[in-house]
């Protein structure tokens, strides 16, 4: 593999707090990966759309990784929506930035979502260097599961991921789901497809105390904590925990003085058209007094909460992966998580946390409550999740993706021949 990658990840930046408008756990993925490589004394550039006109042309994020910010329409206001219209200003200007160094500067383009794709596919073929693809997320995938009251991924989306499959030497899949999705709804050749598991920071999501971890939030020792954490939309469907959690105080009134619902993120996607929605059903349901509503907060402090809470709720309506979950698993929490996409991998079922088939508030109240009145099993089910979280670190992620580029050159040169 050459010393030097660039990464395209255009309509969100890895320097972007998680949590909130379209920052989640791909901004988390492409800087982890990015500063594994780093490490590994790969240069890796990062071109992301510059959101405002206070932002330096040029960030290092860590050593050998510099993210590029690249002026490409309006710094604010423009929603993910509106991006295709500026794919081609950001792709010249990335083919500016490649313009002004020697020839042969980049070994590699590793381009993430499918607005990259399509500039990664520009910039592959004008510097003669494989393009490999994360999709992240699925419009086909997304379109089958949708939420009530979600707007489908428009066509144009399809066609683009669609173009996007076929110009690439290689796609990484973060799960056999994933690999099969890819094969099976965008007729990508399953030797183009390569699995490998994101990771989490295991020096930051660790095992800690649990009764620490409250004090330091301001968590009563004994409560029964049931969190949420990401982006609020209904994709992450939210409001299934909330209704779960009215379904139990309905059935059993004095858990009201123990049970703490902390909601940790911010309003995204189509959640932004009302982002007081789930604030709202809290108060049609009647649970206000028990659910906290928590602004996107640091990976550092999310470590925190997570380590506090008695379990994590994951019910999104798709995953291509969750990192969340991992990231609550590694630091002893369980997780009750929709049996959906990559959720199947990343939580084993009764050995981690517990795996719902369905997203009926009932089904969900009956796996939260088996944890709520069942210490030895939360005790249980969080050794069993520190052991599994040890399989996903970001330093084998990165070793992977490194042969998967000398894959991608390999593949793009037997292509050249024939």
């Amino acid at each position: 593999m050459g010393e030097r990658v660039a990464m395209i990840s255009l309509h969100t930046s890895p320097l972007d707090q998680p949590g909130t408008g379209d920052a989640g756990g791909m901004n988390v993925y492409v800087i982890e990966l990015a500063k594994r490589l780093g490490a590994r004394g790969i240069d890796v550039d990062v071109f992301t759309r510059a959101t405002s006109s206070a932002l330096p042309q040029v960030v290092e994020a860590a050593d050998n990784v510099l993210v590029r910010h690249i002026a490409a329409g309006p710094f604010e206001g423009l929603g993910k929506g509106e991006l295709p219209g500026q794919l081609c200003t950001f792709a010249r200007e990335v083919l500016r930035a490649e313009a002004l160094q020697p020839l042969g500067h980049y070994d590699a383009v590793h381009s993430h979502y499918w607005l990259s794709g399509q500039v990664g596919a520009l910039a592959r073929d004008r510097w003669n260097v494989p393009l490999v693809h994360s999709m992240h997320t699925m419009a086909k995938v997304k379109n089958e599961a949708l939420a009530a009251g979600d707007t489908p991924e428009p066509a144009s989306r399809v066609i683009g991921e669609e173009q996007v499959v076929e110009a690439a030497d290689l796609l990484v899949a973060n799960t056999g789901t994933e690999a099969r999705q890819l094969v099976d709804l965008y007729d990508a050749s399953p030797d183009a497809v390569e699995v490998i598991h994101p990771g989490v920071d295991l020096t930051v999501f660790a095992p800690r105390d649990r009764a620490q971890s409250r004090r330091e939030l301001g968590l009563p020792e004994d409560a029964a904590v049931l969190m949420f954490a990401g982006r609020i939309q209904p994709l992450k469907a939210p409001d299934v925990l909330l209704r779960a959690v009215a379904v139990m105080l309905a059935d059993d009134p004095s858990l009201r003085q123990r049970l703490v619902v902390p909601v940790v993120g911010g309003p995204s996607g189509s959640g932004l058209e009302h982002p007081t929605a789930l604030a709202d059903l809290a108060a049609d349901l009647g649970i206000s007094d028990v659910v906290r509503f928590v602004p996107p907060v640091a990976q550092s402090e999310l470590a925190v909460w997570a380590s506090a809470a008695t379990a994590v709720a994951v019910p999104s309506y798709n995953e291509s992966f969750g990192l969340v979950a991992v990231e609550a698993q590694a630091t002893g929490t369980p997780v009750v998580a929709a049996a959906v996409g990559g959720l199947t991998t990343v939580v084993r079922d009764e050995v981690s946390g517990l795996l719902v088939d369905t997203h009926e508030p009932r089904d969900w109240a009956a796996a939260l409550r088996r944890l709520v009145d069942d210490p030895a099993l939360v005790e249980k089910l969080g050794r069993g999740a520190i052991a599994h979280a040890q399989e996903f670190s970001w330093e084998h992620t990165a070793e992977r993706t490194l042969a998967a580029y000398e894959r991608a050159a390999g593949r793009m040169r037997a292509e050249m021949v024939s």
